[in-house]
């Protein structure tokens, strides 16, 4: 299995091109060309020599990887499906020493808003998490992607180009893929890199805390957490994760940070009706981000098979964002995208789609 170029600094290109005899400067050329130009093959980089190119490809490859298959909703949203190549959960091996890989697949969207076009990107196949609202949940886990696996989507999508905001808010756990997704982030923002502004990322998270602390020392991307609930009992009915780490503490560790700059904090808050929707846990919210410069974001809740809850009515959203406003939590609720798609919050699952639908 051949190394991936995809998601390496300019260092460890160095090393690269000099393992194999080519010119220092080549590592330039290679990273000029995979994150500024956004190449999809060894074979583009023209000015890297035509036997530079084979050596390069004797041992490694680019690590961008087409897409298999594209849906577009009615509202412009579209929905990627990508295949990927990951290393089987528990460490098995070949004969050889190599890791044994399985293909899988994940899913990205691509979200047009005016002026912005926001692509949502996964971070593992499957997620651990399991939460029971989430068609990716139901998946079990598959594996980590690796920083490869990430940045191809940003360079396979049609709008490779004219990308402007991008969230880690598709399949997957993404403080559970720690390294790589901060991997990926560096090649995002690096100059060497795409050169974007952490204020165009967003990274969100349940609360894995000993990698959430990490993030918030080290990255200044915004953050998004998924709450859901208040409260701990009923925040554990829906998300098994909740016993590992609990909300309280998530908070408590969040307020130790300065929110009042460029970086964002913001908590997600999937309604469901009769559970979660009424002014106590309005009033819980309030109490319990007291303090905090963030948001609130509402998401209707995307029905999926075999669940008992449904969205709760336009009018009970509208009341439950008012009472957090009214109580000084800046509350919106968040347009629904690709619904007929199964683009929107949990409903991606990596499946094809009839693109009849």
């Amino acid at each position: 299995m051949k190394t991936k170029l995809l998601g390496m600094t300019p260092e460890e290109l160095q090393n690269v091109v000099l393992e194999i005899g080519l010119p220092k400067f080549t590592a330039g050329q290679i990273a000029q060309w995979m994150y500024k130009k956004k190449v999809r093959s060894i074979d583009e980089m023209t000015n890297i020599s035509k036997a530079g190119r084979e050596k390069l490809k004797e041992r490694y490859e680019l690590g961008v990887v087409p897409y298999a298959d594209l849906i577009q909703s009615t509202d412009g949203t579209k929905k990627y499906l990508f295949p990927v190549e990951i290393e089987r959960p528990g460490g098995w091996k070949n004969v050889d020493g190599s890791p044994v890989t399985e293909v899988s697949a994940i899913e990205a969207v691509m979200i047009p808003d005016e002026d912005r076009a926001t692509l949502c990107v996964s971070s593992q196949s499957g997620c651990k998490m399991a939460c029971r609202f989430c068609m990716t949940g139901r998946q079990g886990f598959h594996g980590n992607l690796s920083a490869a696996d990430i940045l191809s989507q940003y360079i396979a999508v049609d709008e490779a180009e004219s990308l402007t905001n991008t969230v880690f808010m598709g399949m997957g756990e993404p403080l559970d893929n720690y390294e790589n997704v901060m991997r990926a982030i560096t090649v995002l923002t690096a100059d060497w890199g795409f050169g974007w502004s952490p204020k165009r990322i967003t990274v969100s998270t349940i609360g894995v805390l000993p990698n959430l602390k990490r993030y918030l020392e080290e990255c200044r991307c915004h953050l998004a957490v998924s709450l859901h609930n208040p409260f701990p009992e009923e925040r554990a009915m829906m998300m098994p994760a909740q016993k590992a780490w609990n909300e309280e503490d998530v908070v408590a560790l969040i307020k130790q940070y300065d929110f009042t700059g460029q970086r964002r904090v913001s908590f997600e808050y999937t309604m469901f009706a009769g559970f979660n929707d009424d002014k106590r846990h309005a009033d819980a919210l309030v109490r319990m981000l007291r303090g905090l410069e963030c948001r609130m974001n509402l998401i209707r809740f995307h029905k999926i098979p075999d669940f008992p809850y449904d969205c709760p009515a336009p009018a009970v959203m509208e009341a439950f964002k008012d009472r957090l406003n009214k109580q000084g939590l800046t509350t919106t609720i968040r347009a629904s995208r690709g619904e007929d798609i199964l683009a929107a919050c949990g409903m991606l699952a990596g499946k094809h789609k009839d693109k009849s639908c």
